[in-house]
């Protein structure tokens, strides 16, 4: 939380891993305002529910719940644009400030941990890589890659799994087109509104097979509630399967059943364990990247008005 403590300045946030109850917590908090004649606005921080094409396979909320409270930043990508944690931070800021504006508490909910970490610390302004220094470092087999960040950044490399190749051609690439380490410019980060705002950060941190078994459940619901049906629709498009839409979780799987490559069974088993995957890596953020002051709920129950009381008084 910020030292600055002005109402008119407070910022909810609920976050945590896909099928922890985010959204379900963010609707419990708005309704309880609402009894108190107080106003919120919930706000998406979810990479995936950005886009307008998956409604159900990114578990948006649903129309009815959509009614209860306004919703915002929920669908309002196009499948063809790629929404990266610098142009949703931007979005974001906006709607924060004009809910500030109105008197109004922004909820921000989501499980995209890099979204909300930009958005609060700023990112780092890093400028455009030349190309031609791109063209030489990705094309590189990682090995070598590797080795020259061992020389050319060695503090960055030993973070660094010698596999992962994204991010090692990036560290390279920036060092060699700026001159300047990538850890060195993520020091000089800028934008963030972290200190401009009273944050009330929940984590929520449930047991995990508990969560687990949720995943299951959801994906096998997602199914028949029109996830393929989106799938179908998105694959009618021919978009590039590098972007973002095309690779959220349950469409691949589901564009392999479209193709008859699986059956409907090793759908819902890929799907599911796809699910469990990424919900298990956003337990793992969640619980060593997240600022050790956010309030961490190990539970699936939650007390609004415990966890939130402050919140709940004008």
């Amino acid at each position: 939380m910020s030292t600055n403590s002005s109402p008119e300045k407070r910022l909810a946030l609920i976050a945590g891993p896909t099928a922890s109850g985010k959204s379900a917590v963010a609707l419990s908090l708005a309704e309880a305002r609402r009894k108190a004649k107080l106003d919120s606005w919930i706000v998406n921080a979810d990479s995936m529910q950005v886009y307008a094409d998956i409604p159900v396979l990114s578990a948006a909320p649903s129309e009815k719940e959509r009614k209860q409270h306004p919703h915002r930043l929920y669908g309002e990508w196009d499948g063809a644009e790629s929404c990266s944690a610098a142009d949703w931070a931007k979005h974001a800021k906006a709607v924060i400030a004009e809910a500030h504006e109105a008197g109004v508490l922004p909820i921000l909910v989501g499980g995209t941990g890099l979204y909300m970490k930009v958005l609060l610390e700023g990112i780092a302004p890093i400028p455009d890589i030349e190309p031609e220094v791109r063209a030489v470092v990705r094309a590189m087999p990682i090995e070598i890659a590797y080795e020259a960040l061992l020389i050319e950044d060695p503090t960055r490399a030993a973070d660094l799994d010698p596999g992962d190749s994204q991010r090692i051609s990036r560290a390279l690439e920036v060092k060699r087109s700026t001159g300047v380490t990538l850890g060195d410019w993520q020091q000089a980060k800028t934008g963030g509104i972290g200190e401009e705002v009273d944050l009330h950060a929940l984590v929520m941190l449930p047991e995990r097979q508990w969560l687990y078994e949720r995943c299951d459940t959801r994906f096998e619901a997602m199914l028949e509630e029109g996830a393929i049906a989106e799938v179908e629709a998105l694959l009618k498009r021919e978009l590039s399967p590098t972007l973002p839409v095309m690779r959220a979780i349950g469409v691949p799987e589901i564009a392999a059943f479209l193709a008859k490559d699986i059956s409907k069974s090793e759908l819902i088993e890929r799907g599911s364990q796809a699910t469990r995957n990424y919900a298990k890596r956003q337990f793992t953020w969640f619980r060593n990247q997240s600022p050790v002051e956010w309030n961490r709920v190990e539970s699936q129950n939650i007390d609004i008005s415990d966890k939130f009381a402050s919140l709940l008084r004008s």
